[in-house]
């Protein structure tokens, strides 16, 4: 039985699996992550911190890569747009 935890991402509480990245908890919230210059929508792409599009601010901490960073009880992660 694996345990849960609990975060907010962009004000909304969400409850995942310990070992889930905090990537892939805001794409369980939303589709993307931020809007690019022309309106698309943005989100991980290499999913090992070389692209850069999972950017988000974790714990007041911003342009933090989100697919290296596992999810801990209490994180405060917004996705800035």
């Amino acid at each position: 039985m694996s345990s849960l935890l609990k975060l907010t991402i962009d004000g909304s509480e969400l409850e995942v699996k310990t070992g889930t990245t905090v990537a892939a908890a805001i794409m369980m919230r939303r589709p993307g992550f931020r809007r690019s210059v022309r309106g698309e929508l943005r989100g991980p792409v290499c999913g090992m911190g070389i692209c850069f599009e999972c950017r988000a601010t974790v714990n007041g901490r911003t342009q933090q890569r989100t697919c290296q960073l596992l999810c801990e009880a209490g994180m405060v992660v917004n996705t800035d747009e």
